[in-house]
């Protein structure tokens, strides 16, 4: 679990830092795009990849391009859903997408069904409804959000979510690979489409370009790397029980983060929140020891 936990505190440090950047007025578009060489760097320089000794006929490409068009891709969507459908769909999809890599670990992965495993994460599911943030004020509807969009984006980012978290159990499964070349393959080509989406930003959309961004890209590259690392690293010291990693990593980003939220952001929780915070660290203990 100690992989786990230091996943979790990393990818709660990526979203404080991407809610830094938009308060200092920093295009977070550009964030994201300059956090991929940095994750290329850190594979490269300090887990040195064994890229010349692989067999590239067995590399999961199919795996490593999803995962590639994922990444990046994902935080374009979260921000076309939140911006379209308002924050409060958007965290609900983004919560609720732990469902589909559950339902993976039993029927895809063949988990054995264990009565306190299961305990443990309907313990967990039921914290993540109470510490969704139904109190938030909702946006003002408008031409620009009803429709299709109003539901779609927050669909997608449901699916997207759920995928990521089974590819990269899958990735973790491949042990003839070394999950850290594997690692390596998928930021080179995450990179590169993020290069590609940095030209759209900038020709396309016009944004001027933002070297505040490159900063704050290159040390969220870091926190990002560190993330992805002791994630695939969980999956591959639990190789039998995926249900843990996926249940611990989700409702401990929500721990953690409600907790810095209150504590640095002085965000205000109902008491429907501090329940889920209290079911969620009652639902680590419980997976924990199972």
């Amino acid at each position: 679990m100690i992989f786990v936990l230091i996943s979790v505190i990393c990818s709660v440090t990526v979203a404080v830092l991407l809610k830094l950047a938009k308060q200092y007025g920093v295009e977070t578009k550009q964030v994201i795009v300059w956090n991929y060489p940095m994750a290329v760097a850190l594979t490269y320089f300090i887990l040195r990849p064994e890229i010349k000794e692989i067999s590239w006929d067995a590399l999961p490409f199919p795996l490593y391009i999803a995962l590639a068009l994922l990444l990046p891709g994902m935080f374009v969507l979260i921000a076309l859903s939140i911006r379209y459908s308002g924050l409060v769909k958007t965290e609900v999809a983004q919560r609720l997408s732990l469902f589909i890599p559950l339902l993976a670990a039993f029927f895809l992965f063949h988990e054995k069904l264990q009565g306190n495993k299961l305990l443990g994460i309907g313990v967990g599911l039921l914290a993540i409804i109470c510490s969704i943030g139904w109190r938030k004020s909702l946006p003002t509807v408008t031409l620009s959000n009803t429709g299709y969009k109003n539901s779609l984006y927050p669909l997608l980012v449901f699916i997207g979510m759920g995928i990521i978290d089974i590819l990269f159990k899958q990735v973790a499964l491949h042990v003839t690979i070394p999950y850290v070349s594997s690692m390596f393959i998928i930021f080179v080509m995450a990179m590169l489409i993020a290069f590609g989406l940095l030209g759209y930003f900038i020709f396309v959309e016009k944004q001027i370009f933002s070297g505040k961004a490159v900063v704050y890209g290159l040390i969220l590259g870091a926190f990002n790397f560190c993330n992805i690392l002791f994630y695939m690293k969980a999956h591959r010291a639990l190789p039998e029980n995926p249900s843990i990693v996926f249940t611990g990593m989700n409702i401990g980003v929500i721990s953690l983060g409600a907790l810095v939220g209150v504590l640095f952001f002085k965000e205000r929780l109902s008491w429907l929140n501090y329940l889920g915070i209290v079911l969620s660290i009652i639902s680590v203990l419980i997976i924990a020891y199972q």
